[in-house]
């Protein structure tokens, strides 16, 4: 209803510009921009068209104002327009113009904060894509909570959505996983074996380990001797631990062989990929689509799109190695996509990947990446534009880190060495509902600061508890009626808004409109914190109006019309609530 109003207004001004004649024929006009006001004083929305007219029409914007004030059509559910300052027009929007609102939102079968922005654009929203080479962490739920809210929110603005994970299972981490496997299984058989200084060192590598042992028994025992002999030195020993893993990934092949070493190599993918499946689950996130990178290669995407690249003059040879001209689209400089060894690059993979996206039919791509990704953005937006596809069609928003404290100390994290603390692990402290809503309270290229001991709160002090609590009491309202042998009658409240007079009552009735725009606003910015903060602002709201007023009086008539609000405003927090996969407690 709001966004729809606003979109109204903002044509009857369109209107009322071509009908002044302010500008001439063959001048294109500035963009109309209603914004709600900040003080109900000034109105309820505001628009600043005088004054970017002013220089396009050499008139002073008071002038302006005042001939398309005049020339606005008539709008019943706008009680008055006023001129303010240097040429601002102020609009007023009439008791009844509120009232529909809230009619709205109180429908049970209301599709209120449902918009057509989206136009059923095809989206494909890539996010988490963590390495499946451990259990995901709190970093990893950040970027988890605000995809799939995300995703959620550009549903309900109107956008086509699938959500997917992009599995790296055939890279260079895997194999050190695989490594890191098969010396843990070693152990398990008694074997008194190095660990690599970069292999994996979770506890959970020496688990799948154990399951490997308890299923295949020593299937793939093989002597000490035969994989460390002659070794690159580790660093511990003095040497490189990149090439120490390496040549110790290769001896492990060559010593287990092809059937064995995929034996191997596949419990570790297959467990970890498994553990975060369910983690995610029970986070509330899910995938349409779970794309292994390995399909590249089984389906030689990889091979096409250099071929695509190599037609069209973007690839070259040097030094034995294949490189894109990424320079040429904006990149700093070229890039490797084949190695010296032939071995493709993560980039080849990626270029392909998000070439198949495209060919799948999505308009829009969406990737979530760690902040640490950011150099990444300019070579594949680079191989896009060399492709020939629409470099717009590629969104990559970083998401920044979440640090973690307990009271004033700040927990840190090395993945590589197993120690970190689990998105599982912050589940079961604070529980999802404080985890979900925690993640999307900052901007997500924001660094976030997630409080422990304020997330298990239950106080006003904690957000996602004073939304829950306003939920709640609403409730706790309407399960009062019985008791005190009153009825409700729906329809009857929802005609005697108008009853509705307090300041209360106006201030809460103008909160709850606000959520069609803010929605809005967050679906075209990709930002779920909007919503979050709104959902703070309207439970304030609420608050503030039950701590004084009664609901539950005599009068039927008032009594209908406020259970009408506060269910309009139960409605709308629920909904809310929803979108950021957060639950709507009845009772707390």
């Amino acid at each position: 209803m709001t966004a729809g109003l606003r979109q109204r207004l903002a044509d009857n001004l369109a209107q009322a510009l071509a009908a002044s004649a302010l500008l001439p024929a063959d001048t294109p006009p500035p963009p109309i921009r209603l914004d709600r006001t900040r003080e109900r004083s000034h109105g309820d929305y505001a628009s600043n068209l005088a004054l970017a007219l002013a220089p396009l029409a050499q008139r002073k914007p008071r002038e302006i104002a005042e001939a398309l004030r005049a020339a606005l059509p008539a709008e019943p559910l706008v009680e008055r327009v006023e001129i303010a300052g240097p040429g601002f027009l102020n609009f007023f929007l009439s008791p009844a113009a509120y009232h529909a609102i809230v009619r709205e939102a109180a429908r049970p079968d209301s599709d209120f904060g449902r918009l057509a922005l989206g136009g059923g654009e095809r989206v494909l929203l890539e996010f988490v894509s963590a390495n499946p080479t451990g259990p995901l962490h709190v970093g990893h739920g950040r970027g988890a909570a605000y995809g799939a809210s995300l995703g959620n929110i550009l549903e309900a603005a109107g956008f086509a959505v699938s959500r997917e994970y992009y599995v790296n299972d055939a890279g260079r981490q895997m194999d050190i996983l695989a490594a890191s496997v098969y010396l843990r299984y070693l152990q398990a058989c008694t074997q008194n074996v190095r660990f690599p200084d970069n292999g994996y060192r979770g506890a959970y590598v020496a688990e799948i380990a154990d399951a490997l042992k308890a299923q295949h028994g020593e299937r793939f025992f093989r002597p000490v001797e035969r994989l460390t002999a002659q070794l690159p030195p580790d660093a511990g020993e003095g040497g490189d631990k990149e090439a120490h893993i390496d040549a110790l990934i290769a001896r492990i092949r060559e010593q287990l062989g092809t059937q064995d070493y995929a034996l191997v190599f596949d419990a570790g993918l297959q467990a970890i990929l498994a553990d975060i499946r369910e983690d995610l689950a029970a986070f509330g996130v899910t995938f349409d689509e779970w794309f292994p990178e390995r399909r590249l290669h089984q389906d030689q995407a990889i091979e096409q799109v250099l071929a695509i690249l190599r037609e069209r003059d973007q690839l070259y040879t040097e030094a034995g190695a294949t490189w894109f001209r990424a320079s040429d689209w904006g990149d700093e400089k070229d890039r490797v996509v084949v190695r010296e060894n032939g071995a493709y690059t993560y980039f080849a993979a990626d270029i392909a990947y998000h070439l198949h996206k495209r060919r799948r039919g999505f308009d829009r791509l969406i990737d979530l990446w760690g902040a640490d990704h950011h150099g990444y953005v300019p070579r594949v937006r680079a191989a896009m534009a060399a492709l020939g596809e629409p470099v717009e069609a590629l969104e990559v928003l970083l998401v920044q880190f979440a640090i973690l404290y307990r009271g004033r100390e700040k927990i840190s994290m090395s993945t590589r060495a197993g120690q970190f603390v689990t998105l599982r692990e912050l589940r079961e402290e604070v529980g999802t509902d404080a985890a979900r809503f925690f993640y999307v309270m900052r901007a997500h290229e924001q660094h976030l600061d997630f409080d422990l001991e304020l997330a298990k709160s239950q106080s006003n002090e904690n957000p996602v508890y004073y939304v829950q609590y306003a939920h709640a009491r609403v409730c706790s309202v309407f399960a009062q009626l019985a008791d005190k042998g009153f009825d409700h009658d729906a329809e009857a409240g929802a005609a005697q808004l108008a009853q509705l007079e307090t300041p209360h009552e106006q201030a809460l009735m103008v909160e709850l409109a606000r959520y069609p725009e803010v929605l809005e606003l967050a679906a075209t910015q990709r930002a779920p914190h909007h919503l979050a903060h709104y959902l703070r602002e309207l439970a304030g709201a609420f608050h503030t109006y039950y701590n004084a007023h009664t609901f539950l009086v005599e009068d039927a008539t008032l009594r209908d019309a406020r259970l009408c609000l506060i269910g309009a405003v139960r409605r709308t927090i629920a909904d809310g609530l929803g979108l950021l996969g957060v639950s709507a407690p009845e009772a707390m």
